[in-house]
């Protein structure tokens, strides 16, 4: 029996250690060499002005798709109310130097207290302060904008009162106009900042030269995708901000 046992052991353990190897894990699949990419074109600077101050709109010089340069008027405000806060702030503000330089002579004379010049100098720069803010607040009745580009869309009319906050008008700059896309980041592989390649334009139905200016900061784990950005390098005259088209990137062939 002791010796039958020893024989079920032996193959047991042969069994054991001719068991099968596992399976290899599947190989990783290579990059795409070619992509065939839907991008969108948007401008570098735009932005939604929202009004500073509530106000009625007086005034709104230029239409939908109209172009302003830097520093334009683009809404102006009633500014009546404000104006008026300004000239009666800088009548106190003025007063409250006046008699500020007064009790200063009078201090030198010994006929004010050195409290009394110090209460002074306190209504003095608080009158100054509120003269300083209403100037500020005079200024916002005319929004204007630092750069030159054309007006994207109107978002109030003339004599429509806004309350501080709301959006007011859309501005494009519209002399830089660069392609934004999505692509896998196994991509990452070949794709280059300063890379060449061809875009078709759905609107205009022309092709254009672009290059790769931009690589996005980080991958998307769950689409394991990344953004990127490009230039147009040529004919952009005829380009609008939101057209879109088809990106055909290619890997460089090695050399």
């Amino acid at each position: 029996m002791k010796s039958l046992l020893s024989v079920v052991a032996c193959l047991l353990g042969g069994v054991a250690v001719f068991a099968a190897d596992p399976a290899p894990a599947p190989a990783t699949p290579p990059a795409p060499t070619s992509l065939q990419i839907r991008a969108k074109l948007s401008p570098v600077r735009y932005a939604v002005i929202s009004a500073e101050v509530g106000a009625k709109v007086e005034k709104l010089p230029f239409a939908e798709g109209a172009r302003f340069r830097a520093g334009e008027a683009l809404v102006v405000f009633e500014s009546a109310v404000y104006r008026a806060q300004a000239d009666k702030a800088r009548v106190q503000a003025d007063s409250a130097e006046r008699i500020v330089t007064a009790y200063r002579r009078l201090a030198e004379q010994g006929s004010v207290g050195k409290l009394e010049l110090l209460s002074a100098e306190a209504r003095a720069a608080e009158a100054k302060a509120d003269k300083e803010l209403t100037q500020v607040m005079l200024s916002k009745c005319t929004v204007s904008v630092p750069f030159a580009g054309r007006v994207g869309e109107l978002r109030v009319r003339e004599q429509q009162y806004v309350q501080s906050g709301q959006p007011l008008i859309e501005v494009i700059d519209d002399s830089t106009l660069e392609l934004e896309f999505i692509t896998t980041s196994a991509s990452l592989a070949w794709l280059r900042v300063g890379q060449k390649f061809s875009v078709k334009i759905d609107e205009t139905g022309k092709s254009y030269e672009a290059e790769l200016t931009r690589i996005g900061a980080k991958v998307d784990p769950v689409s394991q995708t990344i953004k990127l950005a490009a230039s147009i390098r040529s004919g952009q005259a005829e380009l609008l901000a939101g057209m879109s088209g088809t990106i055909d990137l290619k890997a460089p062939t090695a050399k």
